[in-house]
C-alpha cells in the first residue's frame, strides 16, 4: 500500500505545531551511528520553521538514501539553524559511546539560539536550556526526524570516504555496522584506525 505522505506530515509535525504556536523556539536533536563497529557517531541539531513543511521528513532510517539525500539539501536550505557534529571513534573508545554521544550533541548545539531542546531519548545534555527526551523521537517530531536525516547522511558520506581508502571492509555498504561481510574482513585485515576497539573485541584482538 502507498504511503500517504501528507498525512505522515501531519502526524509527525503535531508536537512541533503544538510549538510553534506558542511562539517558543526550539530545536530536534538526533544522533547517528551509536551501534556500529567503526566511524564517528554524528550528531545534528536543527530548527525547523513552521513553513515550509518539507514532505518526506521522517525518521531517517525509514527512508532511501536517494530521499536522505535529497532532504538533506532541502533541509539545509530551509533550517533557521542546522548543525552536525562528530565523536570519533578515538572518543568513543576513551569515554564510552553513551558519553560521546552527548557530547557531540551538545556541540552541535552550542550555537542554536533557542532555550529548548527536543531529544531521542537521550538526557542530560549539557545545553543552555530545557532538554525533554522523547522516546522514537524520530519517529514523532519532525525537527528530531530534520536532525536524524541530517547526522545519518553525514556519517553515511563520511563511511563512504572511509571505503575509499579501506575498501576491504566495504564501508560503503556496512556503513561500518557488523555485518558477517565486515567481521569476516576484520579478522581477516584486521582493525583499521577508524575502527572502534571497545565494540570489535568480540571479534578480532586489540
Amino acid at each position: 500500500m502507498k504511503k500517504d505522505w501528507n498525512a505522515r506530515l501531519q502526524e509527525i509535525t503535531q508536537t512541533d505545531r503544538a510549538l510553534w504556536q506558542t511562539g517558543r523556539a526550539f530545536a530536534g536533536i538526533d544522533e547517528a551511528g551509536r551501534g556500529p563497529l567503526c566511524g564517528p557517531v554524528a550528531a545534528a541539531c536543527v530548527i525547523m520553521p513552521p513553513q515550509p513543511l518539507l514532505l518526506y521528513v521522517d525518521d531517517s532510517k525509514k527512508l532511501t538514501e536517494k530521499r536522505r539525500e535529497a532532504l538533506y539539501d532541502r533541509i539545509m536550505e530551509t533550517a533557521v539553524y542546522a548543525c552536525v557534529k562528530l565523536a570519533s571513534a578515538e572518543e568513543i573508545d576513551r569515554d564510552n559511546i553513551l558519553q560521546a554521544t552527548r557530547r557531540a550533541m551538545a556541540d552541535a548545539a552550542r550555537e542554536a539560539p533557542c532555550d529548548l531542546f527536543l531529544v531521542d531519548a537521550v538526557d542530560r545534555l549539557d545545553v543552555r536550556g530545557e532538554v525533554h527526551g522523547i522516546v522514537h523521537g524520530d519517529a514523532q517530531c519532525y525537527s528530531i526526524a530534520a536532525a536524524s536525516i541530517l547526522a545519518k547522511v553525514t556519517r553515511d558520506r563520511l563511511m563512504r570516504e572511509l571505503d575509499a581508502q579501506y575498501p576491504q571492509y566495504g564501508f560503503a555498504k556496512n556503513k561500518g555496522y557488523g555485518t558477517a561481510q565486515h567481521i569476516a574482513a576484520l579478522r581477516q585485515y584486521g582493525p583499521c584506525p577508524a575502527h572502534r576497539r571497545t565494540f570489535i573485541g568480540h571479534f578480532v584482538s586489540v
